[in-house]
C-alpha cells in the first residue's frame, strides 16, 4: 500500500469508526510496528521541524499543523536504532496521545508506513516478559500476519506525553 491508499484507508475508517482491532502498521530499521489506528490523524510526508532548546535528543522539535503546534517524535532515536537520513519515504505518523494532562496531538517520525490490519484477538500475544534487563512497558502486545511478527505499540507510553507536549501544544491565532 502507498501512502495515499492508506490515508484512503484511515479516513474511511474514520468515517465509519470501526475497529478498536484495527492497526496502521510502519517500518523502523527492517521490523514492523504497529498502532492502534483509531488514534492515527493523518499521514504526513516528512517536513523541517522548530527545535525546541531543552527537549530529549528524540524529538525532532515542532510544528504548526492548521493552527496546532504539535512536537515531532522520532521513533528510531527513541527507540536507540542507527539513525539514517530521512527520505521520501519518511512519513510523519499524527496521533493522538494521552497523559496526565489529557489528549495531546503529536507526530511520529518512521521510515515508511506499511499497511492496515484487521488483528484478531487470536492474532494478538501479550509482549514477553525479558525481566528487569529489558523495557517493555510501551509495547502493548505481538500479532503474528502469515510469517510476519508485528510489535504493537502502546503509544501513550512510548514517550511522556506531558513533558514532550512542553514543547508547547497551542492553538495559534490566524
Amino acid at each position: 500500500m502507498n501512502t495515499e491508499q492508506i490515508q484512503e484507508a484511515l479516513d474511511i475508517n474514520q468515517a465509519i469508526n470501526a475497529g478498536a482491532n484495527q492497526y496502521l502498521t510502519f517500518i523502523l530499521a527492517g521490523e514492523e510496528y504497529g498502532v492502534d489506528i483509531l488514534r492515527v490523524q493523518e499521514l504526513r510526508g516528512w517536513e523541517e521541524a522548530t527545535e525546541i532548546p531543552n527537549t530529549p535528543d528524540y524529538v525532532k522539535g515542532v510544528v504548526n499543523l492548521r493552527g496546532t503546534i504539535v512536537p515531532i517524535v522520532d521513533l528510531r532515536s527513541r527507540f536507540e536504532l542507527e539513525q539514517v537520513e530521512y527520505s521520501k519515504l519518511t512519513v510523519v505518523i499524527v496521533m493522538k496521545v494521552y497523559g496526565n494532562a489529557g489528549e495531546r496531538t503529536m507526530g511520529f517520525v518512521v521510515d515508511a508506513v506499511s499497511e492496515v490490519y484487521n488483528l484478531e484477538d487470536e492474532q494478538q500475544k501479550p509482549a514477553p516478559d525479558f525481566g528487569c534487563v529489558v523495557n517493555t512497558e510501551f509495547i502493548r502486545g505481538l500479532a503474528t500476519v502469515g510469517d510476519k511478527m508485528i510489535i504493537l505499540l502502546d503509544i501513550d507510553h512510548v514517550v511522556d506525553a506531558d513533558d514532550v507536549a512542553e514543547a508547547g501544544e497551542t492553538e495559534t491565532e490566524h
